[in-house]
């Protein structure tokens, strides 16, 4: 009897936790909400509500990984509940692995069959596995593949009227007669031979058209022209010549201030320019800092523009005198990444030492198709600087050290002891990230309470505790690790013995977040950390994630 009362009191205990995780959730306090959800398990582990739950917090600090296993112990326990299913795809979604999310989400719809919630979500990720099976299918291998940049010749732009896109009247000529063709299949199935070899003949034409205007990488030629001549009616932020002005980049953040666009002619040299500062950098940059002068590390802004103009009010625009380290995941989740990276993009231009640009695990392909970069460059500027801008990205230097004292990288360290910085800097990093080694390490990985090393929260990476840290820095004869990578409420976490900071940029992150953003002054030569903490200021009425793909904004 004893023991039924105790297992009652147990089972009611948990289900006060879960109302308390419940508040927490809604109140956007997620790690604690998951806290309290972990107290509920340990009194009832055999609830999948409280797994599932907890999940959806997970989901909520992009802990997919810990997301994707505590959906799975839900369905362990009880395989006909839907929502472990729901909760495990959503995981698989933000994280790009659309078969295995399109597996949970039938299984959902099988479980729920009149949920039309649960039909669309069916129906949009097999439009994105199909998607994704297209595009395979017509990939062409990374040793044919020509590189973009190569082949744009931003100084030619608007000086002829000659183009290598096939012009607009020639591609409703080729629309219109592929029509015709099926129109007379249908109707006149006799004369369809005969239409359809003079179509063949058109078309060979447009093609032989085509062809001769444009390059192996089939994109713009050196020799041809593009048609983006700068009208006379243009009013915005203007590049005379080669050289990028403090003036053309303070007129242009005031227009993109105003949600005015940049001219395609400028953003292509600015971001041509930029590529070829990067390709010459290794990748690991050391920065020297002269005594009595001081230097600045940002975290992640993820394309929130006006905090970033923000973080120019407080603490100054870069310059010589007031260099500034961007600690990569410049792009995504916010809806204004183009106008964030054209910004950084063109102050390294200015003046190469006045702002350093390090790698994040969003400046790649498969984050920028799923998070919205690739949508908001398509729409804002046009499909080939969505090609530009991943190459430059695989241009981006990978780490840095200041004053031979201060390792600054995007996510972490690593599965191994015993790297070096010599080891960093050989890292051939002019690639997509991949799925694991150094480079991943370095993009993905978290640091963790626990010592030792355990699996990554996000699926991909991993996270390492204060004795992992300590060893690096000993081995590399370092002071102090300084990493982004994880939104915190203060805009800064101080952990792991006061060695490791994690310093976060993009305050009220996705509008709904509420924490602040930070940034570090470091002063030479003692490079003693001095955090500014700063909240979130308005911004036009433009929501994040605006251009991301569908399927994603219908989980936000």
């Amino acid at each position: 009897m004893p023991n039924m009362e105790t297992e009652n009191s147990s089972v009611s205990r948990a289900e006060e936790l879960k109302a308390l995780a419940n508040e927490a959730f809604r109140a956007k306090k997620y790690s604690q909400a998951i806290d309290l959800y972990s107290q509920a398990i340990e009194l009832n582990s055999l609830n999948a509500v409280y797994y599932a739950n907890r999940a959806f917090a997970h989901t909520k600090l992009e802990e997919y990984g810990s997301a994707i296993q505590d959906a799975s112990k839900a369905i362990e326990i009880d395989p006909r509940y839907p929502k472990g299913y729901y909760r495990r795809g959503a995981a698989y979604l933000a994280m790009g692995k659309f078969k295995e999310a399109l597996k949970d989400f039938q299984q959902v719809k099988k479980l729920s069959p009149n949920d039309p919630d649960a039909a669309q979500k069916v129906k949009e990720c097999e439009k994105a596995v199909k998607k994704l099976k297209f595009e395979e299918a017509i990939a062409v291998p990374e040793s044919e593949r020509h590189s973009v940049a190569d082949s744009i010749d931003y100084r030619s732009i608007g000086m002829s009227p000659s183009s290598s896109f096939v012009s607009t009247q020639a591609a409703i000529l080729a629309a219109t007669a592929t029509v015709v063709v099926a129109v007379v299949v249908m109707v006149w199935p006799a004369v369809a031979t005969t239409v359809a070899g003079m179509v063949v003949a058109v078309l060979m034409i447009l093609g032989a058209y085509w062809w001769g205007s444009c390059s192996g990488s089939g994109v713009f030629t050196k020799s041809r022209k593009l048609e983006l001549e700068v009208e006379p009616q243009y009013s915005g932020a203007r590049i005379e010549g080669d050289v990028i002005t403090l003036d053309f980049v303070k007129k242009m953040m005031d227009d993109f201030k105003n949600q005015k666009c940049l001219h395609k002619r400028y953003a292509f040299q600015i971001v041509l320019q930029t590529r070829e500062m990067l390709r010459a950098l290794p990748s690991l940059v050391d920065i020297d800092i002269p005594d009595g002068k001081h230097f600045t590390v940002c975290g992640d802004v993820h394309g929130q523009f006006y905090d970033l103009l923000n973080i120019f009010e407080l603490n100054g625009l870069p310059s010589e005198e007031n260099p500034y380290l961007f600690n990569g995941d410049f792009v995504d989740r916010g809806s204004f990444s183009v106008e964030v990276i054209l910004t950084l993009f063109a102050f390294k231009c200015m003046c190469p030492s006045a702002i350093y640009l390090s790698r994040g695990n969003h400046e790649s392909k498969s984050m920028n198709k799923i998070y919205g970069f690739e949508g908001e460059v398509r729409s804002k500027l046009s499909e080939t600087f969505v090609e530009l801008f991943a190459e430059v990205f695989c241009c981006l230097p990978l780490a840095h050290v200041l004053n031979q004292k201060v390792f600054v990288v995007h996510g972490g360290l690593f599965s191994l002891d015993g790297v070096k910085l010599s080891d960093i800097k050989a890292i051939d990093r002019f690639c997509e990230p991949p799925e694991e080694g150094l480079m991943c390490e370095l993009l993905w990985s978290d640091p963790q309470p626990l010592p030792g090393r355990g699996p990554s929260k996000r699926g991909v990476g991993l996270s390492f505790g204060a004795d992992v840290t300590k060893r690096f820095l000993q081995d590399n004869s370092l002071d102090l690790v300084v990493r982004s990578h994880e939104v915190k409420d203060e805009g800064y976490e101080i952990e792991h013995d006061g060695k490791l900071i994690t310093v976060f940029s993009a305050p009220n992150y996705c509008d709904q977040m509420g924490n602040k953003g930070a940034f570090i002054r470091f002063e030479a030569p003692t490079l003693n950390p001095n955090i500014v903490t700063f909240a979130a200021v308005p911004h036009p009425d433009v929501k994040p994630m605006a251009y991301a793909n569908n399927f994603l904004r219908m989980f936000q």
